[in-house]
């Protein structure tokens, strides 16, 4: 039987009898909730069986009415890499920045081709935080058509590609149920840019909104000056060798100041302005360069944000870089509203934003809030 064959004429999922607010909703759109794929709904209900009763959710509008506050969204895709449902739910959430303020999330996405999957998942996590829902670190599970992602995972836990995917989902459901958001008393906030001083909107922007963080301890670090060697791939033993010193291979800037800098840091923000629809080369090597940080100790207790000024347009292809580098790959926690997205082009036009002082100062008070009182 293909994924995507129906199953059945009943419905797969009954609802949860207790009235209680259910530990974890499923939001699963499809056109008809028969049509799940075999292999999504076998790792779905094999993975949340511990949990206890879940909500289920198959129509696009049904995430306009979710009672509880922990969501996995669960998309298939089909042999083409489409949803219809999906997109359905997709502008919903985008119509409505709102829609799922004070909830937080995870993404499972099963494909049937090797691609898309995570094409997909960025998009969507960015249209989720754009509507106020926040995603703990490494919040994506993605299956592949042959399941070839998870091979490295299967031999290091010395079970079969299905079995891990199965593990891996349940271990996402089990960590997004547990989820609680960052609250510091004291928090420090890491500013990384690569940008020129006297000419960029961006960093214009970031001195409007420095003004109103008076009392917090922030470290601002050019990447601009140091000379950033990108990554170049060592191997897997090497790269361990120097994570297990706080080191790497190449030294320098990143390791000096950029390394210590992010270990103490409560929250890190990314002043991107965009560079042909993607960060600058220094931001690009700054992530690379990051693995072997992450290798010692992932970033869960850290929490993301990002200033991304376009010339034109393309924020959001920027903003979803951060997303997929940061959240899915390194384990930052992505805050609801994570990033401000503004559009600017001559030198110093960004102070000719209506509203631009506000915009500051509200997003000053958002990264406030977001690493003291927790957000979901």
């Amino acid at each position: 039987m293909k994924p995507w064959e129906n199953l059945s004429s009943e419905p797969v999922f009954p609802e949860p009898v207790s009235p209680e607010p259910p530990a974890l909703e499923i939001v699963c759109p499809l056109e008809k909730p028969q049509a799940l794929p075999a292999r999504l709904r076998d790792v779905l209900q094999s993975a949340l069986k511990p949990l206890g009763p879940c909500t289920w959710h198959f129509q696009a509008e049904d995430v306009e009415r979710l009672a509880g506050n922990r969501v996995l969204f669960a998309i298939a895709l089909d042999d083409a890499g489409l949803n219809l449902e999906y997109t359905r739910m997709l502008a919903r959430l985008r119509r409505n920045p709102r829609l799922l303020e004070g909830k937080a999330g995870g993404v499972v996405v099963d494909g049937e081709q090797e691609i898309y999957t995570k094409s997909i998942a960025r998009e969507l996590v960015f249209a989720a935080n754009q509507a106020g829902c926040a995603f703990p670190g490494k919040p994506l599970v993605e299956a592949t058509g042959s399941l070839q992602n998870f091979r490295i995972q299967a031999r290091n836990q010395g079970v079969s590609w299905e079995q891990a995917y199965r593990l891996a989902v349940r271990e996402l459901a089990q960590r997004l149920c547990g989820y609680a958001p960052l609250s510091y008393e004291a928090p420090r906030l890491l500013v990384l840019h690569a940008s020129h001083f006297f000419k960029s909107n961006t960093w214009t922007f970031w001195g409007m909104v420095r003004t109103h963080l008076e009392g917090m301890e922030i470290q601002e670090i050019s990447l601009r000056n140091g000379k950033i060697y990108d990554c170049t791939g060592c191997p897997y033993t090497m790269c361990m060798h120097f994570s297990e010193r706080g080191s790497c291979y190449y030294g320098g800037v990143m390791v000096d100041e950029v390394y210590p800098a992010v270990e103490r840091c409560s929250g890190l923000l990314l002043l991107c302005p965009n560079y042909n629809d993607a960060v600058s080369a220094n931001i690009a090597a700054f992530i690379n360069r990051l693995t072997s940080l992450f290798r010692k100790k992932p970033f869960f207790d850290k929490a993301l944000f990002g200033i991304v000024v376009s010339g034109y347009s393309g924020g959001d292809i920027v903003a979803s870089q951060l997303i997929s580098a940061l959240n899915m790959n390194k384990a930052f926690q992505l805050s609801p509203h994570f990033a401000l997205l503004l559009t600017a082009n001559e030198p110093g036009s960004i102070r000719e934003i209506p509203g631009i002082e506000g915009e500051a100062a509200d997003f000053a008070a958002h990264i406030w809030n977001c690493l003291t009182k927790g957000t979901a």
